[in-house]
C-alpha cells in the first residue's frame, strides 16, 4: 500500500480513522457542495461520496474532484446496480485520471428503493467482484486482458452489515471481499455496541482485523419516524426496538432529534476501544452539518 494520499498515509500509521459520508443533491451549483464540506470540520481522514443511493444527483465522480479540488480527500463511492463492466472501468479510469485514490465498491440499493423506480438495474458484477475488478486495474490491466496506459491506484474498500446473520455466512462474505482485495471496510450504522461487539470478536477470530481496517459506521437518527422507516424499508439497518422507543419517548421533534445525536455519540465512545477497530465511519445520511458536532461531543475531534 503507497502513501499517496491522507487515507492510505493513516492506515499505514495505524491511526484511529476517522470518515464521514457527503450525500450529493441535483444541484449543478459547486459552491453549494463547497459550503456543505466546510461543515464538517477538522479530523477527518476522508469524505465519501455517495452514488446515487436513494435516487438522481450530481455524480459521484464529479462531486469527488469538486471535493478534492476544495482540499478535502474523498472516498469515491461506485455502485454496480447502474453500470455493466465497460461504464465501470471507464469511470474508474476516468476518476484515477482526475486524481481520486480511494473507492468504495458497492453493490447499491435496489432501484425500486430510489425516486426512480421503473428503471433498470444492471448488477452485471457485484460488489466483490467490482473489488477485484480494481486491483487488476491496480496491476494494469482491464478485465478484457488489455493494458492499461499510465498509472492506476486506487485504495478499494467495500461495506458490510454486522448484523447479518448468521453470523459464520456474513463472515464468509467480508472473507471473500478481502481476499478480492479490499484495504478498508465500513460497516452499516451500529445501533447496538454489543452486538456488534459479538461480531467484532468474530471478525478477530477469524484475522479479519488485521488483514484490513474496519471502520464502525454510525447515524444520527432524527426521530423514532425515522429510526421505523429506516427499519422497514432496508434490510441493512438493524435499529432494535429499545432504541426506537428511547426516541419517541424523548418528546418534541427537537428533542427526538437531540436524542439521536446523543445515541450516535454513546455508540462511538462504547465501541472507540474494541480491540480490532480502526476507527469510525459516520454515516451523514444528508445531515452533514452534524459531523463536527459528532466529532466534538464523542470526543473524537
Amino acid at each position: 500500500m503507497k502513501s499517496e494520499n491522507r487515507l492510505a498515509k493513516s492506515i499505514e500509521d495505524g491511526e484511529f480513522i476517522i470518515t464521514a459520508e457527503y450525500l450529493p443533491g441535483t444541484a449543478t451549483d459547486n459552491a453549494a457542495i463547497e459550503s456543505a464540506l466546510g461543515v464538517f470540520g477538522d479530523g477527518l481522514a476522508a469524505v465519501n461520496v455517495a452514488d446515487n443511493p436513494f435516487g438522481v444527483a450530481i455524480s459521484s465522480l464529479a462531486a469527488s474532484v469538486i471535493l478534492a479540488r476544495s482540499g478535502v480527500e474523498p472516498i469515491y463511492q461506485i455502485v454496480t446496480r447502474d453500470r455493466n463492466r465497460i461504464a465501470l472501468q471507464s469511470d474508474l479510469l476516468g476518476a484515477a485520471s482526475l486524481g481520486i485514490k480511494n473507492v468504495l465498491c458497492l453493490s447499491g440499493y435496489h432501484q425500486v428503493l430510489t425516486d426512480s423506480p421503473e428503471s433498470a438495474h444492471v448488477y452485471d458484477v457485484d460488489s466483490t467482484q467490482l473489488v477485484a475488478m480494481v486491483n487488476r486495474m491496480c496491476a494494469g490491466e482491464l478485465l478484457n486482458g488489455k493494458t492499461i496506459e499510465g498509472p492506476f491506484s486506487m485504495l478499494a474498500g467495500a461495506a458490510v452489515n454486522p448484523f447479518l446473520k448468521p453470523v459464520e455466512l456474513n463472515i464468509i462474505r467480508l472473507v471473500k471481499k478481502l481476499e478480492a482485495g479490499a484495504a478498508f471496510i465500513q460497516t452499516q450504522a451500529v445501533f447496538s455496541a454489543e452486538e456488534f461487539s459479538q461480531w467484532l470478536d468474530a471478525a478477530r477470530r477469524e484475522g479479519i482485523a488485521e488483514r484490513a481496517v474496519l471502520l464502525a459506521g454510525v447515524l444520527p437518527l432524527e426521530s423514532a419516524a425515522e429510526a421505523e422507516r429506516l427499519s422497514e424499508t432496508y434490510t441493512d439497518y438493524y435499529i432494535p426496538a429499545d432504541v426506537i422507543e428511547r426516541l419517541r419517548s424523548a418528546g418534541s421533534e427537537e428533542e427526538q432529534r437531540r436524542e439521536g445525536l446523543a445515541i450516535c455519540v454513546e455508540i462511538i465512545q462504547n465501541i472507540r476501544n474494541l480491540p480490532g477497530l480502526r476507527g469510525v465511519h459516520i454515516l451523514s445520511g444528508g445531515k452533514e452539518a452534524l459531523v463536527a458536532e459528532i466529532l466534538s461531543a464523542s470526543g473524537l475531534r
